[in-house]
């Protein structure tokens, strides 16, 4: 059956983590619809990248499961969720520093086509112009023979964001996009997977510490705190939370003369 627009693509119910004794994640439900831009947000320690490893099978929940385009993928490795169309890219990033811009993207192309023999030998010439093509959809087309270790910090985000392109994801999950970058630079990053997710007509869901970002391209907004969902909304709900901005501000918010329970 053919899927309409707006229907739900990753679907996260009531997930739980411990790490020991300490409960990272409790009860988490979160969802992502097709052609949707959602932001994950919250302080240092909220649990957000721990979020992000276990939808993508780098932790196993204790609780919960998730369905991602209709199959229950709770539990699976990342390799088979990347074969099933979830994309990841990380706050450090990885991309292969002694290999030139092209090979990366090759690498990439390679392993997504199963050509896994061949991984290491990419400069062979293989998957060339579709890898060229990645490389100028994120604008480093002219930097295609450059060797990845010398490119600015931008400019390797933009090529693991082509890496992650290589395997024809339905959903891009980006953790923290803009990290290390200048703030001149990070609106223009993340239009920039905003713009590629539109054409491409992927699903987006990125982890962000600049507001501003966030605001500028987000459809809804997931706000994370000490593992649990603080608040779920769109921008304009999310800016106008008192519970929100009392766990960015740090400053007790008073509603009628009460203080305002966490949630």
């Amino acid at each position: 059956m053919t899927k309409k627009i707006g229907d739900v693509i990753l679907d996260v119910n009531n997930i739980s983590l411990r790490f020991g004794g300490v409960k990272a994640l409790t009860d988490i439900s979160f969802n992502v619809r097709e052609h949707e831009v959602r932001a994950i947000i919250g302080p240092n320690g909220a649990g957000k990248s721990t979020f992000f490893n276990t939808l993508t099978g780098l932790l196993k929940a204790d609780e919960g499961h998730i369905s991602f385009d209709g199959r229950n993928v709770t539990g699976l490795a990342p390799h088979r969720l990347t074969r099933l169309g979830m994309g990841r890219t990380f706050q450090i990033t990885r991309v292969f520093h002694g290999m030139t811009v092209l090979e990366n993207v090759q690498v990439a192309l390679c392993a997504h086509a199963q050509q896994t023999w061949k991984v290491w030998t990419a400069a062979s010439g293989l998957h060339v112009q579709r890898a060229k093509d990645l490389l100028e959809r994120v604008g480093l087309a002219a930097q295609w023979a450059r060797t990845a270790r010398t490119l600015a910090h931008g400019d390797q985000k933009r090529l693991e964001l082509a890496i992650a392109l290589a395997s024809q994801p339905k959903l891009l999950l980006l953790d923290e996009p803009t990290a290390g970058m200048a703030a001149q630079e990070r609106l223009a990053s993340i239009q920039l997977v905003h713009q590629v997710a539109k054409q491409l007509g992927i699903s987006c869901v990125f982890t962000e510490h600049d507001m501003a970002v966030v605001f500028a391209v987000a459809s809804r907004i997931t706000v994370l705190h000490q593992g649990k969902v603080l608040a779920v909304g769109l921008p304009q709900e999310v800016r106008a939370s008192a519970v929100v901005q009392q766990v960015y501000l740090g400053e007790p918010v008073v509603t009628d003369g009460q203080p305002v329970p966490q949630g």
